[in-house]
Formats: structure tokens, sequence, C-alpha cells
């Protein structure tokens, strides 16, 4: 078992250990009390995890009720969020009790988002059951929901109570979910750790996570609500975020940031922002780990999304810029350079 402690506003605990989630009722002792637990997850988590989770729970003394809703990143809307926080009212949820979010990014981004404003804030423990969540979604207090105008365009920083990982269930994992998390796991390796390419390789999946885990929580605990130095971790989001909006969310999260890291790497390089163009070594990385990362998008489409960036701040933006493979920088544009930004990335 490996124990993580992030201290930011509020302190939690990551801890990941293999076949966690049988044990996760003495684990939960250790935090909380007895008391009503929602647990909010997916169909398809649901058919998998729920079961035991709500049993290990209920078998310590915990009652527990549950909210189910469709798979997606259209699921990770006001609509939905409306609706679950009626259910958890009608649940009668109180102050005292708390939430689980049993799944992957959308259901952690999505009860997080709950907690946060429901009653004026609840206690909520992460359960992630993808790779992409726990090695980076579920930690760091982010939580959110979609606009039609882009991803992430509402949220709140609202700290879990807790992080429960376990790496055995992403050995069950589909392909392309697995693949989101190792392209999360490739951008944390050039922004600042190129020796976590081998273990990403050979899928160890308890050093990968525990290894984003660490260099996530000696980002936040720095830099908590994303002011400078988190945007780091937002390498290759900027363009992701709008190619994975662009395709209505049919384009995995995985594949679309491995697009925006590339082009991002290509526009810090074509405008002199650095004297190394890591592009096409990161191309050549993320093909042979099964990436296709060519888009069809025009600059003129692209820019409806980029422009709708968290990160831009009286007319400027942080952008990140690859030094070389293990280490970036952050470089301050004006937003009218970024068409150029976009179409030198394309290029």
């Amino acid at each position: 078992m490996k124990k993580i402690t992030i201290s930011t506003s509020t302190s939690y605990d990551v801890i990941i250990k293999d076949n966690i989630l049988s044990t996760l009722n003495e684990i939960i002792l250790e935090y909380i009390e007895p008391c009503k637990i929602c647990i909010i997850t997916d169909s398809t988590v649901n058919s998998l995890y729920s079961k035991k989770v709500k049993t290990s729970l209920e078998s310590s003394g915990f009652t527990t009720t549950k909210i189910v809703f469709p798979p997606g990143e259209h699921s990770k809307s006001l609509s939905t969020y409306s609706n679950i926080l009626e259910a958890i009212a009608d649940e009668g949820l109180t102050k005292t009790d708390c939430i689980i979010a049993l799944g992957g990014g959308v259901v952690g981004d999505l009860a997080g988002f709950v907690a946060s404003t429901y009653m004026s804030g609840i206690r909520y423990i992460q359960i992630p059951t993808t790779y992409l969540a726990a090695l980076d979604s579920s930690i760091g207090g982010k939580t959110g929901l979609n606009l039609l105008r882009g991803k992430n365009l509402v949220g709140a920083f609202w700290n879990p109570k807790l992080v429960l990982c376990d790496p055995t269930v992403f050995n069950t994992l589909p392909t392309i979910r697995r693949m989101d998390g190792i392209a999360e796991a490739i951008k944390c390796a050039v922004v600042t750790d190129n020796t976590l390419l081998c273990p990403i390789k050979n899928n160890s999946y308890t050093y990968v996570i525990g290894r984003c885990v660490s260099i996530k929580k000696s980002i936040v605990e720095v830099d908590q609500y994303e002011e400078s130095l988190r945007q780091l971790l937002s390498f290759g989001h900027l363009i992701g975020h709008a190619i994975e909006k662009l395709s209505g969310y049919s384009l995995s999260h995985g594949h679309a940031i491995a697009a925006g890291m590339i082009y991002e790497a290509r526009a810090a390089y074509n405008m002199g922002f650095t004297d190394n163009d890591i592009s096409s070594d990161l191309e050549i990385l993320l093909r042979s780990l099964g990436f296709t990362p060519e888009v069809s998008y025009t600059v003129e489409e692209l820019m409806q999304y980029v422009v709708m960036s968290k990160r831009i701040q009286k007319n400027h933006i942080n952008i990140i810029v690859p030094v070389e493979i293990g280490k970036c920088k952050l470089v301050k544009l004006n937003v009218s350079q970024l068409e150029e930004y976009v179409r030198l990335g394309k290029e």
C-alpha cells in the first residue's frame, strides 16, 4: 500500500493499493464515522463495482443510496447536475453525510461539483476506476461541468476527503480508456519527469500512478488554484480540449490530448519560444503507443473553443512551452497572438 498526503487548503490522503475495493470499508472508517453515503456512478461502472462497494460499506454500518447516470462527457452537464442535486435532496443527505464518486473522470468531476455546492459543500470520496482518473483528475480538487461553449467552464475547487485507487481494475479497461490515462501520464513525463516514459510503456500502473500523484502534489501544494505553476499540467489541453469538443466527444480524451501536445509543442517552437522542437519525437512516441494524432479541423474551427480557455486573464494566456522532454516553462501570450499560435501548431 502506498499513501500520499496532499496538503493544500485542506489535507487529504491518496491511498494506492491492489484490491482496495474489497476492504474499503475498513479504510473509510479511519476517516469518517458511519453515516449516509450516496454513491454517484455511471451505468458502466455501476454494473462492475457498485455492488461490491455498497456491500462493503453497509457491512460497517454505513447507510447507502445510489445515483446512476449514462456514461460519457455528454453527462457532465447542467441538466445531469441538477437531476443529481434533486435526487440527493430527496434521499435526505445532510451536511454531515458523504458522497462517493465511483468511476472515471466524468463521474469524479460531476460528483465533486455536486459535493462542492450541495448545502454549501459536503464531504466526498474519490474512488477512480480508470487509469486517467487515478493519476490525474481525482487529484487536486478541481471539479466541473461542460457547457455548449466548451469543457469545464463551470466548476469549483473542492478537495475530497480521501482518494482510493485500486490499480487492479485497470487491467480490464478497454484499450481506448487505458490510452486516456497513458496520454495524461505522457503529459506528466513531458512537463517534469522523462524517467516516467519507460514505466508508462511497460504499463506499470502502480508506479506511474504514484509518481504522477507525487508530481501533482508538488505542484498543487504550491499553486492550488491554478494561478501559475499548476497551469503546466494543462500542456496539450488548450488545443486538445478544442479538438475533443469539435468531435462531439466522439474522439477520446487521450487521443485529443495527444494531438494537442504535438500541436502545442510545434507551435511553441515555431513561435520562437524554445530552441528545441520536441514535436517530432513526441509524435513518434505517441504513435508507438497506438495514438493517431491527425485531426482535420481548421484553425478557425479550433479557435471557437481555444478562445474560451479558463486560462485567459486580462487579455493574456500562459502557454506551456516544452524546453525538452521532462522540462517545461510558462510563457505569457497576448490573446491577439492565439490564432497565429494555433496556425503554427498545425503546420
